[in-house]
């Protein structure tokens, strides 16, 4: 699986020739990642929940790529009218596309679109990898208890994508220690920071808190790839 990091949630995971597109919200620095929709192939749109800086995009996504399913929780699927495909789980369920199976797992915050109308829940996934790895998007959370369930659940994290900005979200310390004492995972791409000045953050700091927990941080660039 390949992971290509475009900006605040959104991020490009490439598995088996399939393209899906979490968070769509490429268009604000996309002058810094170099995206363009348009040269794109975009099968699966994913969505953690339906805050603007998640969504903004997903109308220009349909436009350019029609027939691409949108997956996400049956209210968000339900707004998205244009969108001729859907996969509308909900906490607890999963799709598989191929042999990767996408589970969908609960997170702790809020959702509801820019028109004020409701979002649903806000969620995270889980990649399940055939070879027994995993990959864990928290989409934006806080810390929560369920955390400790994932990896007896679906077995062990091999990578997580955690937001790191504070604020909005868990900050890095709260992160570090979810990703070493619930998570148990390695290593940690961080997500959701230095989009703006609320989420801006000491690099530095941020590095310490999870080396302190022997944790792998990445805080990745815009356009940046990484491969599992």
């Amino acid at each position: 699986m390949k992971i290509q990091y475009l900006g605040q949630n959104c991020f490009l995971f490439t598995y088996k020739g399939k393209n899906i597109l979490c968070d769509p919200f490429y268009n604000y620095k996309k002058a810094e990642s170099g995206f363009q929709i348009s040269a794109q192939k975009i099968d699966y749109i994913l969505l953690t929940h339906a805050h603007g800086d998640h969504i903004a995009d997903v109308v220009e996504v349909l436009e350019h790529h029609p027939d691409a399913m949108l997956i996400a929780v049956p209210e968000v699927c339900g707004y998205f009218n244009s969108a001729k495909n859907t996969a509308d789980i909900n906490l607890g369920g999963s799709m598989k596309i191929d042999d990767l199976t996408i589970s969908m797992v609960s997170a702790q915050h809020t959702s509801s679109f820019p028109d004020g109308s409701y979002g649903g829940v806000p969620v995270g996934y889980i990649f399940s990898l055939p070879e027994g790895k995993n990959v864990y998007l928290a989409g934006d959370t806080g810390v929560m208890a369920d955390m400790q369930l994932f990896p007896a659940l679906y077995g062990n994290l091999d990578l997580s994508i955690l937001p790191i900005g504070g604020h909005y979200t868990m900050c890095a310390k709260n992160a570090s220690f979810a990703a070493a004492e619930l998570l148990k995972t390695p290593k940690v791409i961080g997500c959701h920071f230095d989009t703006f000045p609320a989420i801006e953050i000491n690099h530095e700091d941020a590095a310490k808190h999870f080396a302190a927990k022997n944790i792998e941080l990445v805080l990745p660039q815009l356009g940046e790839s990484f491969s599992i």
